[in-house]
């Protein structure tokens, strides 16, 4: 039997896909459902073989995945016709696009821009974008974290509890724990990535904005490190900074007077 494709579905469908996106990238009100990010929690299960808690999500929790996500999404997936399948999970059967420290410089040297400035900009504002949410992030991981331990510790004081529900339990507070370090390592390999990205910009089009850069660059390393919430290396790679500036051209030597020569 011939296969048909109706262009009058198809057609409007991405189209939708194409407009799902509102201000600053983020989904459409109208596009975003209670648990949208529920998923981050069952990935980062199942990645490390652990099965994922049917308990229903807390506020919290529930908070703690939304503000997982735009730190675990590739920043150059942003905005793109397919950004609505990444947040809902669905495109995830074939494999997490995950954050690859090379592929960043790729995506930036690739796209278009009609300056070097603007190269820089895009670096600097993706920079930006995760300092700025960091903060945020660690606050309600930092309290997740806190009911968690009251959760362990009230398991001993329940009366009748039972095998599902004390193992539900302790898959969500692992569960919780998995999803802080897939952001902890997503994060270090970020700033490896932007560092990647800007030592190429700066040997492919020199320009003095790579020092603004470079400062973002620096204040993102020290906000990773200011909120670590989890620190072992179970839950994500201490960050690496980017070494020496490399922004800032080396100081030319000055020239001096010509040798005197003697007989």
């Amino acid at each position: 039997m011939a296969c048909t494709i109706n262009l009058f579905t198809v057609v409007p469908a991405l189209l939708g896909m194409c407009y799902a996106n509102g201000d600053f990238g983020r989904l459409k009100p109208g596009l975003v459902a209670d648990d949208i990010h529920g998923w981050v929690g069952r990935d980062a299960a199942a990645e490390a073989g652990v099965p994922p808690s049917v308990f229903p999500l807390t506020d919290e929790e529930r908070n703690l995945r939304d503000l997982a996500y735009p730190l675990i999404e590739p920043p150059f997936d942003r905005g793109r016709w397919y950004a609505i399948i990444n947040e809902y999970g669905v495109s995830h059967i074939f494999g997490w696009p995950r954050f690859e420290i090379e592929r960043y410089s790729g995506e930036l040297f690739f796209k278009w821009y009609r300056s070097a400035s603007a190269r820089y900009a895009k670096l600097n504002g993706d920079i930006r974008n995760d300092t700025l949410r960091i903060p945020e992030f660690a606050r309600v991981a930092k309290r997740v974290v806190d009911l968690d331990r009251k959760r362990q510790q009230s398991l001993r004081y329940v009366a009748g509890l039972t095998p599902y529900e004390a193992g539900n339990a302790t898959a969500r507070m692992a569960e919780n724990q998995l999803v802080i370090g897939w952001v902890q390592g997503a994060l270090a390999e970020r700033a490896a990535g932007y560092c990647y990205a800007l030592q190429r910009l700066v040997i492919a089009t020199p320009a003095p904005m790579a020092v603004e850069v470079e400062r973002s660059l620096s204040l993102l390393h020290a906000r990773i490190i200011e909120n670590r919430v989890l620190a072992t290396p179970q839950f994500g790679p201490e960050p690496v900074g980017c070494g020496p500036a490399i922004g800032v051209p080396p100081p030319v030597a000055a020239i001096g007077p010509p040798p005197v020569v003697t007989k």
